[in-house]
């Protein structure tokens, strides 16, 4: 059992906690002869149970910060921490296990299994962790309760990102990211999506980071962080989030 496994039970999760903290965060990609700064020296904290919103334009480095939180990346210079533990000094099967354990992703695209229904998609990542949820009640808590023996393609793409939020957080993971889930929806679907998501951030505390370019959806985060040229330029907190009822785009 690796050593990011075995701390599974044991983070501090009360209110306030900080789960994330990156300092001097640096990640430069070569590309040819041309190298590409994605993350410029990026400090920040992200903390137990809210609600973050990344908010920039096309290559601010928005899904780079989120893949080095997710240990998806690692970064060039500069270390990130994962309650006190240094995923930066993190071996491959540390990830690994921190992945599988303790973060949940929702991407643009759904990536459920076709030959599989709603319940039996959510049931597969069930069986690679110690404390799952019930996919029945992962499905229930994004609204998909009715829809359990329905196959993808007898879905829409809303709840086909449903089921995908569903089996993202059947785990029970600490943290989910999420990387422009309502990317590829319209707006009427997308809100629907946004419920579920927040949802799952009232009803489970987890500690939920969403990516998007869409200014409107910033309004229901507890914190916005704005990313520029692979920098923080500005992070506001609203003192009045809004529902995704409420939300126009």
């Amino acid at each position: 059992m690796s050593k990011c496994q075995k701390q599974k039970v044991s983070p501090s999760t009360g209110p306030g906690a900080v789960v994330f903290q990156s300092r001097g965060l640096t990640k430069v990609y070569q590309m040819g002869e041309v190298r590409v700064h994605a993350l410029r020296g990026v400090d920040l904290d992200l903390y137990s149970g809210e609600l973050v919103v990344l908010l920039g334009p096309s290559g601010s480095g928005k899904s780079t910060l989120l893949n080095i939180l997710g240990g998806l990346d690692t970064p060039t210079e500069g270390h990130v921490t994962y309650h006190w533990w240094d995923l930066t000094g993190a071996t491959d099967r540390e990830l690994t296990d921190y992945r599988r354990f303790h973060v949940g992703f929702v991407f643009q695209f759904y990536n459920l299994i076709p030959s599989l229904t709603a319940l039996e998609n959510v049931a597969v990542v069930t069986e690679i962790v110690p404390e799952p949820m019930r996919p029945e009640d992962a499905l229930n808590i994004v609204g998909m309760g009715d829809r359990l023996n329905h196959f993808p393609a007898q879905l829409s793409g809303g709840e086909q990102q449903r089921v995908a939020i569903a089996r993202a957080i059947a785990k029970n993971p600490a943290v989910l990211l999420c990387d422009e889930p309502t990317g590829s929806l319209d707006s009427t679907t997308g809100i629907v999506v946004l419920e579920a998501l927040e949802s799952v951030n009232r009803k489970l505390g987890t500690t939920t980071v969403l990516i998007t370019h869409n200014a409107s959806i910033a309004d229901m985060a507890d914190r916005v962080i704005h990313l520029s040229d692979g920098l923080i330029a500005k992070v506001h907190i609203n003192e009045h989030k809004k529902s995704p009822r409420e939300l126009h785009w």
